[in-house]
C-alpha cells in the first residue's frame, strides 16, 4: 500500500469529484451516518463545493486510485444549518472554517491518512485568516439497534487534533436513511479548536 495525500487543484481536482461523489454515498452508508446517496445528488453537491470561494478538497491515493477525500471551506459561505448556531453565538463566521466530509475506505484507515486531512485543511484555514475551525459529528445513542459491537467513535482522535464539542450547540441536517421511504431529522455535534496559539 502507497498513501499519497495531497490537496487538489485544477485539472486533478475536477477529475476527483466523480470519485469523491461515490466515495461519500460508500463511506456514509455505514454506520453512524446511515445515509442512502443518491449519485446525481451527490455529483451535483461535490461539483457545487468545489467552486465556493477559499474551498479545499484533499486526496488519499493509493496508486492512481482515489480511496479517501475531505473538504473544507470558509462558514461564511456554507449552508444555514452549519452557519446559524455560531451566528447565534456572536461567532465572526468570516473567521471560521468549515471541515466539511471525511470520508475514506475502511481498508486505508489507521496509517495517519485523518490527520493529514486535517493538516491540509487547517492550512488552507490558516492562509485564509481564519482564527478558528470547526466541524460537526452526528449524535447517535450509545444503544442504537445498528451500532456494530466494534463501533469505535472519533471522539479521542478529535480531541487529539485540540476539538472539543461546543457544549449544547448542535445542527439539524435531514438525509435519508437506509430503509426508509424519505428523509428524516439527524441531530449533530458541532467541535471547534483555535488554529493559533
Amino acid at each position: 500500500m502507497t498513501l499519497k495525500v495531497a490537496t487538489l487543484e485544477g485539472a486533478a481536482l475536477q477529475s476527483a469529484l466523480p470519485g469523491l461523489a461515490q466515495l461519500r454515498i460508500d463511506v456514509f452508508r455505514a454506520y453512524p451516518y446511515l445515509y442512502d446517496g443518491d449519485v446525481d445528488y451527490e455529483r451535483r453537491y461535490v461539483e457545487k463545493f468545489s467552486q465556493a470561494t477559499g474551498a479545499v478538497i484533499v486526496g488519499a491515493f493509493d496508486g492512481d486510485k482515489l480511496v479517501g477525500a475531505a473538504t473544507g471551506a470558509p462558514m461564511i459561505g456554507q449552508m444555514d444549518q452549519w452557519a446559524d448556531p455560531f451566528r447565534e453565538r456572536g461567532y465572526d463566521l468570516e473567521r471560521l472554517f468549515y471541515c466539511g466530509e471525511s470520508v475514506l475506505l475502511p481498508a486505508y484507515r489507521g496509517h495517519g491518512v485523518g490527520h493529514a486531512f486535517f493538516d491540509h485543511r487547517e492550512a488552507q484555514a490558516r492562509r485564509l485568516g481564519a482564527t478558528h475551525s470547526c466541524f460537526c459529528g452526528v449524535v447517535r445513542p450509545q444503544e442504537h439497534p445498528l451500532r456494530p459491537v466494534d463501533f469505535r467513535p472519533l471522539d479521542a482522535f478529535w480531541r487529539k487534533r485540540g476539538y472539543a464539542p461546543l457544549d449544547g450547540v448542535q445542527a439539524v441536517f435531514d438525509w435519508k436513511e437506509h430503509g426508509d421511504a424519505q428523509e428524516t431529522p439527524h441531530t449533530l455535534q458541532l467541535w471547534i479548536r483555535p488554529l493559533f496559539p
